[in-house]
């Protein structure tokens, strides 16, 4: 079956890049976790060198413990109700071997000594006869501190957090009166990681995430249309102030109004134009997912061995960068403990390197580039992406729309997919207008892009000074793991790019 991914969400906003100059350590972070995983069952540093070390009885590359807790709590409002809130704490420890390209891993929602050592012998035995090296546990890994290490599900009441959905509806309803339905969510998460590796790392981090998101419906003369906003980081509810409320609340109406006055999409090859931020989307599908170092590895990616080529149009420049602060797809370290960086894809449309995890760096003779990511303690890991998004080029936005005789601009989307073998891609336009003789002349309902990743690299002729990253709300599907990510770009013309449409 062809390998699919998919990652939804909607919004855009500025982008500043990283101080990199700035690298910080923050001891707490080790305490903190300490403390909600380790205390509890008693555990010391000196008990999980042991458990290291039984596994290392047998002959094996490389193991690790990645311990987790996490609270999570959801609201939902509708019609002014709360129509569900849920709330949960989750705790438990992953135990992973590796020996070659072989992976063992088993994993227990009980944080004790005793499951720990029986994880730990179920693991060895991918193993071949004869001990290797466990170094002791005495190195922590440092990392940037991009993030408050705060609990967001604690820092509010929850009456607090109800008062916050209701007025992100009134200010929806205010918007126009064409607006018949409103439903908003709220979502926040606290997260604390410890990573004990058999290389001697130590390695913490305490992740706060929230996320808030509306959806109206709009009804005119019988017809019926939708519209979303929303957005989020790595902060708290503190982040949802009046006028992020307001926006929100009127990109949702506008997209509905727009959708309401929209004609059947055209069908056919013609020049597309993207929109800035959330637009990225089509980056993260249709290029970022072949990019990742285990599709590569495998050889089933259509970037597989072309570093060092030409895969992009000149002026073509792609990262992933995990060390933006506060964002929704940025880790302090990933979930291997190695820090997060900005990783140089593309750069000037020549291929420079693949995302990657520590296995599949070192099975390819490379180094990690901070993009392990797991699920939860129940997955293992592998490389996914952080945020990532294409730099700024030298061209005005309106000169861009400016130069197209007849073809697409497409503002928003609601989703894709892309097939990692063929780099071939599908994407639904959420928020699209037809261009003519240079200028947005209406708005178009029912867009679909269709393509190839690899060959619409090369089809970019034009790309703006106006990069944007999302607004905060993206969720990446891989093979059946999700993690918040973040896209981002600039305004970018695209030549022969086949749309499917209604019309």
């Amino acid at each position: 079956m062809p390998a699919t991914r998919g990652l939804v969400g909607t919004g855009s906003c500025g982008y500043q890049p990283p101080d990199l100059a700035i690298p910080a350590v923050d001891p707490l972070l080790l305490h903190q976790a300490t403390e909600l995983l380790l205390a509890p069952a008693a555990l010391e540093f000196r008990q999980l060198s042991d458990v290291l070390a039984g596994i290392h009885v047998h002959h094996i590359d490389y193991a690790d413990l990645y311990f987790q807790y996490t609270r999570l709590e959801s609201w939902s409002l509708e019609e002014g109700i709360v129509k569900s809130g849920s709330f949960s704490i989750d705790r438990g420890v992953g135990v992973r071997a590796v020996s070659g390209e072989k992976t063992a891993f088993a994993y227990s929602d009980d944080i004790s000594l005793d499951a720990l050592t029986k994880a730990a012998t179920a693991t060895r035995a991918i193993g071949r006869q004869g001990q290797s090296a466990v170094a002791p546990l005495d190195t922590f890994g440092g990392a940037r501190v991009l993030y408050k290490s705060s609990d967001p599900v604690m820092a509010l009441s929850d009456a607090a957090k109800v008062t916050l959905l209701e007025r992100l509806e009134r200010l929806a309803r205010a918007r126009d009166p064409r607006v018949t339905q409103v439903m908003a969510s709220l979502a926040g998460e606290y997260e604390a990681i410890l990573i004990a590796r058999s290389d001697g790392m130590i390695a913490a981090d305490v992740r706060p995430l929230v996320r808030l998101s509306i959806n109206v419906i709009v009804e005119e003369n019988g017809r019926r249309e939708q519209g979303m906003g929303g957005g989020g980081g790595r902060v708290d509810y503190g982040y949802f102030s009046e006028p992020i409320l307001e926006e929100y609340a009127s990109r949702a109406v506008d997209q509905a109004l727009q959708n309401l006055a929209a004609r059947p999409a055209p069908a056919g090859t013609m020049t597309v134009v993207l929109g800035p931020g959330w637009p990225g989307i089509l980056l993260h599908e249709a290029i970022g997912h072949g990019l990742e170092g285990d599709f590569n590895r495998k050889g089933t990616s259509a970037f597989s061995g072309r570093v060092g080529q030409r895969v992009a149009a000149k002026g073509v420049t792609v990262v992933d960068d995990g060390t933006i602060a506060n964002r929704r797809g940025s880790l302090n370290v990933d979930d291997e403990g190695n820090p997060t960086q900005r990783t140089v894809l593309i750069e000037d449309g020549i291929l420079k390197g693949y995302m990657q995890d520590s296995l599949n760096a070192r099975l390819m003779g490379v180094v990690p580039t901070g993009n392990g990511r797991r699920e939860s303690f129940a997955h293992i890991p592998m490389p996914r992406m952080t945020n990532t998004l294409m730099e700024n080029g030298d061209r005005d936005p309106a000169e861009i729309i400016a130069s197209v005789d007849n073809g697409l601009y497409a503002v928003n989307f609601g989703g894709g997919q892309v097939d990692i073998t063929n780099g071939k891609f599908v994407f639904s336009a959420a928020e699209a207008w037809k261009i003519e003789n240079g200028k947005l002349v209406y708005p178009v309902k029912g867009a679909t892009l269709i393509g190839n990743g690899p060959d619409a690299l090369t089809r970019v002729s034009m790309i703006g000074n106006d990069l944007a990253l999302d607004s905060g709300i993206g969720t990446c599907g891989k093979d059946g793991q999700s993690v918040p990510v973040g896209v981002g770009q600039p305004t970018l013309r695209i030549d022969g790019l086949t749309v499917g449409g209604t019309a």
